[in-house]
C-alpha cells in the first residue's frame, strides 16, 4: 500500500510514523508514507496557500491552485482508490471503513486547515471525506495520522499476530472483553479462574458473554 499525505504542516506528521507498528510497517515494505508540502505547489513568492472568502466572514480558506497542482501531479504517477479529505462534516471513522480501505492500493489524503478547502477541490476531486468525530481540530493532520494508523495496522504482516487485529473492539461489532496477565493475583485481586483453565472452548465462551456484557453497558448503541 501507498498513502500520499498532502498538508501546509509536514512537521505534525514526522513522529506518528516514525515509531512502533507504522515504523516497522514501512521497514517491512508493507507500507509506504510519503508526506507533501502544499506550499511547494504555491506561485506565490512568500508560498502562501490561502486567501480571504468570497462573501466575506472569518477564517482563511485554503486556496485551490496548489491544491489541484499536487494532486494532479500525483495522478499522473499512479492511479489512486480514494482520495480522502479530513473533514469534521464526513463519515465517521468506524472499523468497517478501516477494514475497506486497508484493501485498497493506493490512497491519498487531504489534510485540511483554516476554515477548510475551495469547495471545488471536495467536488471535483476527492472521492471520500472522512471525519474523527464531531468537534473540529485545527487541521487535518492529526486526523489523518489517525486514519492511517487504523489502517495500516489490518495490512496482513504488519503485527506480528495477525489475528490480534481481528479480535479487536469493533471488529465483531462489540467491545472487547477484559484482558489479564501475570501475576494471577496481586493485592488480593485474582484474575478469573476460567482463565486460568486451559479450557480453550470455555474461556471463548466466557470472552464472548464478557463482550457482550460490556458493550450494552458501555455501549448499547453498537447492538442496535
Amino acid at each position: 500500500m501507498r498513502i500520499d499525505i498532502l498538508t501546509v504542516l509536514p512537521e505534525l506528521l514526522e513522529s506518528p510514523f516514525a515509531a512502533s507498528i507504522m515504523k516497522r510497517a514501512q521497514d517491512k515494505g508493507l507500507v509506504e508514507i510519503h508526506i507533501h508540502n502544499i506550499r511547494d505547489y504555491s506561485t506565490n513568492k512568500h508560498r502562501n496557500v490561502d486567501d480571504y472568502q468570497y462573501g466575506g466572514g472569518a477564517g482563511m480558506v485554503m486556496s485551490i491552485e496548489p491544491i489541484a497542482c499536487l494532486i494532479e501531479k500525483l495522478k499522473t504517477e499512479r492511479s489512486y482508490q480514494e482520495i480522502i479529505y479530513m473533514t469534521p462534516d464526513g463519515e465517521l471513522l468506524e472499523q468497517p471503513l478501516c477494514n475497506t480501505l486497508s484493501l485498497q492500493g493506493n490512497l491519498m489524503i487531504l489534510c485540511g486547515h483554516y476554515k477548510g478547502v475551495d469547495e471545488r477541490i471536495r467536488e471535483h476531486y476527492i472521492t471520500k471525506e472522512i471525519s474523527i468525530g464531531s468537534y473540529v481540530l485545527s487541521g487535518g493532520e492529526l486526523a489523518a495520522a489517525i486514519v492511517v494508523d487504523s489502517v495500516v495496522r489490518l495490512i496482513p504482516g504488519v503485527l506480528n499476530d495477525e489475528t490480534s487485529a481481528l479480535t479487536d473492539c469493533f471488529q465483531d461489532g462489540l467491545l472487547s472483553p477484559p484482558v489479564y496477565t501475570r501475576p494471577p493475583e496481586f493485592n488480593g485481586w485474582k484474575v478469573p479462574e476460567i482463565l486460568l483453565s486451559g479450557d480453550t472452548a470455555k474461556i471463548e465462551m466466557w470472552r464472548e458473554d464478557k463482550a457482550i456484557e460490556r458493550t450494552k453497558s458501555k455501549r448499547p448503541d453498537l447492538l442496535k
